[in-house]
């Protein structure tokens, strides 16, 4: 693999190392050196979701693709209406609603914005271990997505950044017209293989999973719900806050996002 740039050859070969792959991976004394020993995940898009698929099977590869659009977009959008408003979850909204006003800055596309407003109805968890610090919504976005207009150094960027879980790096001329998205993997950037932000969200959550990727503490809510409930990756058995569904950010007693989210002819996992 290391002398071929053939997309194909490089496709079948990490298909080919897959086991001997996830052994490195769940090897705590090698686990750090997976990018140095397969640096194709970074010249070479579709690794990321070609493991992914090989973990848990095209249907649940697929499923973010399949139900967001359909299902979960929509009663996202609904839910966040009844929130208290906030200038951020305004923007988002007007966003994700493909309804922005001219005077407004520029936001993210429909679909990332609506997908930012999760973290307003399944609210960031407190880390740290002896003082326990909740991070605001906004920092939490920061979580997820950072943009970098495409005329600034990358390099740059990625040397000022603190060691952090991945995270999502668009570049563009602005947030609503992104060329090209990254995940961002210790310092290292993997590039998703489309240039949608619902693809680019839908890598962000198989990274973790295909190189054994704890979640960031203050979005294990956030990334709860995708493993559950859309993903339906280990259903029943993956702990989960009473709040997470219970609870938006801020707002005291609320709908059960269990209910309105989850048990719908189209969302029960079988």
């Amino acid at each position: 693999m290391n002398h071929t740039s053939d997309r194909e050859v490089i496709m079948q070969k990490m298909r080919t190392t897959f086991e001997y792959r996830q052994h490195l991976i769940h090897d705590p004394e090698k686990s750090t050196t997976i990018l140095s020993v397969f640096p194709q995940f970074l010249d070479t898009k579709g690794l990321i979701l070609q493991d992914f698929t090989l973990l848990f099977g095209s249907e649940s590869a697929s499923r973010l693709f399949e139900r967001w659009p359909t299902v979960f977009k929509a009663k996202v959008i609904r839910l966040a209406e009844t929130l208290t408003s906030t200038p951020l979850l305004k923007r988002l909204l007007s966003s994700a609603k493909e309804k922005r006003e001219e005077q407004d800055s520029p936001e993210w596309d429909s679909d990332l914005s609506s997908f930012l407003l999760l973290l307003h109805l399944l609210s960031p968890q407190a880390s740290g271990r002896k003082k326990p610090h909740k991070i605001s919504i906004s920092q939490a976005v920061d979580h997820v997505v950072v943009f970098q207009k495409a005329c600034r150094s990358i390099q740059e960027h990625l040397e000022a950044e603190e060691n952090r879980q991945p995270y999502i790096l668009a570049t563009g001329s602005s947030k609503e017209a992104i060329s090209q998205f990254f995940i961002v993997v210790d310092k290292k950037l993997i590039p998703c293989q489309e240039s949608s932000s619902l693809a680019a969200i839908d890598e962000l959550f198989k990274v973790h999973f295909v190189f054994s990727i704890s979640y960031d503490l203050p979005l294990k809510n956030m990334y709860t719900f995708l493993q559950t409930t859309i993903y339906g990756i280990d259903v029943g058995t993956t702990s989960e806050s009473p709040g997470v569904f219970l609870q938006p950010a801020g707002s005291g007693p609320y709908p059960d996002l269990t209910k309105d989210l989850r048990l719908d002819p189209m969302t029960t996992q079988c």
